[in-house]
């Protein structure tokens, strides 16, 4: 277990003012075994046509990937770092909120990787995702 297991609270504050903070990202449950983020599917998170942007749906999903990946290292000396994504979407989404659970395919000491399946509130699936972490030393 990770000595520096951070609280929800801890979470949304260390993401003020990033791009987390800019989605209305929330942090539902974090452990070293699942990762769950809210966020609302509002114009800011549209493309043209009106629906969840892909793009949106990707960095909730890699958002989850990064934060699950710190729940299970030691951060004084180590930091998560993207190596590689991808999704697939699935259905579309105008409006309401999408949940991301993040649940782990492999934890190493240089890797981790990660799915998340990103549902609305009926518990549909909207976008389906992996997602590498190269844990690299600080």
């Amino acid at each position: 277990m990770s000595q520096h297991m951070q609280t929800l609270k801890q979470l949304e504050e260390n993401s003020r003012g990033s791009l987390i903070d800019v989605l209305n990202i929330t942090f539902v449950e974090a452990t070293e075994d699942r990762l769950v983020l809210r966020m609302p599917v509002e114009p800011k998170t549209h493309q043209p046509a009106g629906i969840l942007h892909g793009g949106a749906s990707v960095v909730l999903a890699e958002t989850a990937a990064s934060t699950a990946t710190a729940m299970n290292i030691d951060l004084d000396k180590k930091v998560p770092v993207g190596l590689e994504i991808n999704a697939n979407h699935v259905r579309s989404k105008r409006d309401g909120v999408v949940t991301a659970t993040a649940t782990p395919l492999h934890r190493g000491r240089s890797t981790m990787i990660w799915e998340i399946k990103i549902n609305d509130e009926n518990d549909q699936l909207v976008c389906v995702s992996r997602c590498t972490m190269a844990v690299l030393d600080r």
